[in-house]
């Protein structure tokens, strides 16, 4: 048993450990400010950028942009300092001053991050947070626009609207999630069979590197340009903005939204949507949401399956196409609505039939919950009996999601060279998995999580192998994680996001950060000589 005075040592230990690491972390976040002070053109205009503990505002600057409230508890490790620029000098200065003392930075344009790599980290760390750099300039005369890193999806639908009724740009149907990340991941959306990716939309950059430089497409060469658009644009540099090209949209789309329980054949329906929904033509994106909900019983669970329609056309060609490619769905004039491009934004994400646009420039999400995302490629068509196994275990579970997203059309055309994103011909459709809660606590949490992995495991036979492939925007570090910067444990994750794109990716990141300063728990890793 010990004694009082080993108890009473090994307390001392302890507090002159913890005392330390403090003092530790109060002089590095001094010299951290003294640098970028130093480093800045105009101290005074930077000093309105930084957040630290001592700020009263730095919680809610903090808050502001986490999405996944696991990542918003008194326990989860927060950052040295927040670093909110208002100019690209603050950013070169943050990257100079975090390399130069060996802090890690976590760069931040939305906080749509799944797993919140963008704002949590286990060793001293500064926020990079893009939230100010938001500029939108839309160029009708060449169909193009220059977006910087901070601005979401939303207020980019917007501007364009705002100046043409026939111009668009195919990414997320989700407003509020911040374009910095979203474009360097891919950018999927519901116009991706007809018009691609946002990473296929896009001409040219601006980057901060790991000197601090400021580079655009042609400074920083062709192998950098293709590894940011795909590759996860933090593991290379700071994405300051993006040049997009604007894609034509008819004055009139059509939407659809059609609701089967199992009791209404949703199974045989499931089974068709399989066999169709990546060769329907181009213009048209049907989105199977698939949930768990109350049966006609008292107390009975069934599964519920949302087929949900953007159609870049009119009611009478749309119904024509259907009644053709999928009569089983039993579409009718009724079930269509008929509205301008940037009205179908605001259907997509569920806002109530006519609601202002003005609606998508509020940066905050309607809703805050936590979560834990999965994803998954399907090549081949799920057969009935996979599919009421399926259902079974979602009722089983009763608490976990799908959505199924169509490829084919314009993913089937491009190469899997083309950018780092290599998913393109031979799947059929890509998975999310859900789960949200609303109370907090690691119990409810792991509970939750777990039921995501169970049923993850349990999808196994009918997706994608060898690698079973994931996607880069649907961030999940149970896939892998790399402590330890190698490219071996690299690889566990890299090669399911980027298939054979990986090694590129490798040999373009140890050339333009020899050092792996801009590293995280999924980052693209260094290949050592």
């Amino acid at each position: 048993m010990q004694s009082s005075k080993s108890i009473i040592l090994s307390l001392f230990s302890i507090i002159l450990i913890i005392s330390f690491s403090f003092a530790n972390s109060a002089s590095l976040q001094e010299n951290f400010l003294q640098c970028l002070t130093k480093q800045s053109q105009s101290p005074n205009e930077i000093s309105e950028a930084i957040y630290t503990s001592k700020n009263a505002s730095f919680p809610s600057v903090l808050q502001s942009y986490i999405r996944n409230l696991r990542f918003a508890t008194p326990t989860t490790l927060k950052p040295l300092v927040i670093v909110a620029a208002k100019h690209e000098s603050h950013v070169q200065a943050t990257v100079i001053c975090s390399k130069k003392l060996g802090l890690q930075i976590r760069i931040r344009s939305g906080g749509h991050d799944y797993d919140g790599l963008s704002y949590v980290s286990n060793v001293p760390f500064v926020i990079l947070d893009m939230f100010n750099l938001r500029s939108i300039s839309v160029n009708l005369t060449d169909q193009s626009a220059w977006v910087q890193a901070g601005a979401v999806v939303g207020e980019v639908y917007y501007r364009i609207a705002e100046v043409s009724k026939v111009h668009g740009f195919p990414a997320g149907v989700c407003p509020t999630i911040g374009v910095g990340g979203h474009f360097s991941g891919g950018g999927y959306g519901n116009m991706m069979r007809k018009y691609g990716l946002s990473v296929d939309n896009i001409i040219d950059a601006q980057i901060v590197d790991v000197q601090g430089r400021v580079l655009d497409r042609n400074s920083m060469g062709e192998d950098l340009f293709w590894a940011i658009r795909g590759g996860g644009a933090a593991s290379f540099g700071v994405v300051l903005s993006w040049k997009i090209n604007l894609v034509p949209v008819p004055e009139t789309v059509t939407v659809f939204r059609v609701e089967k329980t199992l009791e209404q054949g949703a199974t045989d329906l499931v089974w068709k949507w399989q066999q169709v929904a990546d060769k329907l033509d181009d213009d048209l994106f049907i989105r199977l949401i698939i949930d768990t909900v109350n049966g006609s019983k008292v107390g009975e669970k069934t599964v519920q399956v949302s087929f949900i329609a953007m159609f870049l056309g009119q009611r009478a060609r749309l119904l024509s196409l259907m009644n053709e490619s999928f009569p089983e769905l039993g579409l009718q004039q009724k079930d269509c609505l008929q509205m301008r491009w940037i009205e179908s934004v605001l259907f997509w994400f569920d806002f109530p039939n006519g609601t202002s646009v003005e609606v998508l420039l509020n940066r905050i999400p309607k809703f805050q919950v936590y979560l834990k995302r999965k994803s998954d490629y399907v090549q081949e068509p799920i057969p009935k009996t996979g599919l009421e196994s399926i259902w079974k275990l979602m009722i089983e579970l009763g608490e976990v999601g799908m959505q199924w997203n169509p490829y084919g059309g314009r993913m089937s055309k491009i190469s899997e060279e083309e950018t780092p994103f290599p998913h393109r011909a031979g799947n059929i459709f890509k998975v999310q998995y859900s789960a949200n809660w609303k109370q907090a606590g690691a119990e409810i949490a792991n509970r939750y999580i777990n039921l995501t992995r169970t049923f993850y495991e349990a999808m196994t036979p009918y997706v994608s192998k060898s690698p079973r492939e994931a996607f880069l925007n649907y961030r999940d570090i149970d896939i892998g994680s790399n402590n330890n910067g190698t490219y071996e444990e690299g690889k566990t994750y890299g090669i399911k996001y980027f298939k054979n794109n990986f090694d590129r990716l490798v040999k373009v990141k140890t050339i333009v950060d020899p050092d792996n300063f801009f590293r995280y728990e999924q980052s693209i890793p260094i290949r050592s000589s």
